[in-house]
């Protein structure tokens, strides 16, 4: 099979969530002898701003711990006819221009032999649907969205069953425990600062926690303004800045536990999505303790794989709890693993895409040869 995706960049993962699980899900693919082409337009914001804060060092770790991917850059005037000649399949990111994700369905409806999915991970469609609104669907098979609550918006615009859930998840190739334990100390955030959306539960259930019981704690991340900074100092934060995805895996390794705080869109209107941070946390092998969000799809096993606390207090608890008991660490670590192993892996999510497009007719090599 020959998939084609287009992303917003699959070289940079700077503010750009997506680019992780991309990387993953066609990773399995190529090792699994499908024929993937993925296209990044040029100047793409999120590469923009890594080439501007890091040069051309800041893709190092993409590139030595991802090989196996590339990207094609295009312009606006690329022939997408010649481009998608001999697709079997073509994915569509939502961040991408209006323009393209029109021109791909024209492609389509034109007699394009492929088939066509639209792919959503975002909180847009609730957030700012009018964003998702301007998008030509038209001449699109299927949209593959991150959640339930997601699909069931797609489902109430007319897609019916033709969108399909498709939950981001880790790649176990590269996020994994380490080879071997070394010590470790105080608590991890990997997180971008963003728009404020989430600024007082950071206080909440990550900044005044850890202070309160004396554990140290690093932040990576894109996007602190000033006034954030700030609030990172008042608390005796280290902030460390930009973290290159590949490079998390060494980092988690390093510290006692880590703490998942939801932005308030997945809490309020997107229940049951969790970020990837928290596929690729359980992956890493690391205690993982989690502000409240609903897991609706019953993804994971709350209180096994992970703490949830309820409030300031609870985090406070959560926290002396995972320090002072070993058992307890070793518990939660090996629930969470086994979560990710059994079927939040991004193998798992290549075999899922793999079935979606069958009910297509796209066939993979396996299948044409049996």
């Amino acid at each position: 099979m020959k998939l084609v995706y287009f992303t917003h960049s699959l070289a940079s993962c700077w503010n750009h969530g997506n680019a992780h699980f991309l990387r993953g899900v066609l990773r399995d693919l190529v090792q699994r002898g499908h024929e993937v082409t993925a296209f990044e337009p040029r100047g793409a914001w999120s590469l923009e701003n890594l080439l501007k804060d890091h040069g051309d060092a800041g893709l190092d770790a993409y590139r030595k711990l991802y090989p196996e991917l590339s990207s094609v850059v295009f312009d606006p005037d690329i022939d997408l006819g010649e481009a998608l000649a001999d697709a079997d399949a073509v994915i569509v990111h939502e961040w991408n221009d209006p323009w393209l994700v029109a021109a791909v369905g024209k492609v389509r409806r034109q007699g394009g032999r492929f088939t066509l999915l639209f792919h959503d991970t975002h909180h847009r469609a609730v957030s700012d649907p009018n964003a998702i609104r301007q998008f030509d669907l038209d001449g699109y098979d299927g949209v593959l969205a991150f959640g339930e609550t997601l699909a069931e918006v797609y489902r109430r615009w007319g897609w019916g069953e033709r969108v399909y859930v498709w939950h981001e998840a880790a790649d176990m190739r590269l996020f994994h425990p380490p080879a071997q334990e070394t010590e470790r100390n105080g608590l991890v955030w990997i997180g971008n600062w963003g728009d404020d959306e989430r600024s007082a539960e950071l206080e909440s259930y990550l900044f005044r926690p850890a202070q309160t019981v004396g554990l140290p704690l690093d932040i990576y991340g894109v996007r602190y303004p000033g006034h954030a900074l700030e609030t990172l100092a008042r608390y005796g934060v280290t902030y460390r800045g930009w973290l290159p995805n590949a490079r998390a895996p060494e980092v988690l390794a390093r510290h006692l536990a880590t703490v998942h705080v939801p932005r308030r869109f997945y809490v309020d209107l997107l229940p049951g999505i969790p970020t990837i941070r928290v596929f690729e946390a359980l992956a890493c092998g690391i205690p993982l303790i989690s502000a409240p969000w609903s897991d609706s799809e019953g993804l994971f096993n709350p209180g096994k794989d992970y703490l949830v606390a309820r409030d300031e207090a609870e985090m406070e608890r959560h926290l002396n709890a995972v320090r002072n008991d070993a058992d307890l660490r070793r518990a939660l670590v090996e629930s969470g693993l086994d979560a990710i192993r059994s079927r939040h892996s991004c193998a798992h999510r290549a075999e899922q895409l793999l079935a979606i497009l069958a009910t297509h007719g796209v066939s993979t090599p396996m299948e044409m040869s049996a």
